[in-house]
């Protein structure tokens, strides 16, 4: 990477950007969101400078998602909440902005709006068929590994 293009999770990684870290294990890092959409909004961040979950190794998978279920209970608690939205971008097409592979944890209060994931997207009116179809290509897909 040239310095115009520097990879904002590698430099906090490093240390080359101040960054509130909650939690750091060998291939994670945890830190409130610098732009938060919620109070305690946190990330948790792989090590690794990779920009998908299937680019992690099982090794930085477990450990994230170890770091992740640890976490969230804590975030919970101190935000005095007992529900959050946790979510992954997962590549550029999915809203990624950093291709750096990360969780987003946002706590929401019972007072919060509640915000289902249908309500992300338009409603499509899918056929059974059309669902016949995907699951047989996932389903292909999956008996390849």
């Amino acid at each position: 990477m040239n310095s115009m293009n520097k990879c904002v999770f590698c430099e906090i990684i490093n240390g080359n950007i101040k960054a509130r870290k909650l939690y750091e294990t060998e291939y994670s890092i945890a830190i409130l969101d610098a732009f938060p959409l919620k109070d305690g909004h946190s990330l948790i961040i792989s090590k690794s400078h990779k920009p998908k979950i299937q680019d992690l190794s099982y090794i930085e998978n477990r450990d994230i998602f170890d770091a992740l279920h640890l976490l969230t209970e804590k975030i919970e608690k101190s935000m005095n909440c007992n529900s959050s939205l946790v979510g992954v971008h997962n590549g550029m097409n999915a809203g990624q902005e950093i291709p750096h592979f990360h969780i987003h944890i946002i706590p929401i209060a019972e007072s919060n709006e509640k915000i289902s994931i249908h309500s992300l997207f338009a409603k499509r009116d899918t056929q059974g068929s059309d669902l016949d179809e995907q699951w047989r290509k996932i389903s292909k897909e999956i008996q390849r590994s």
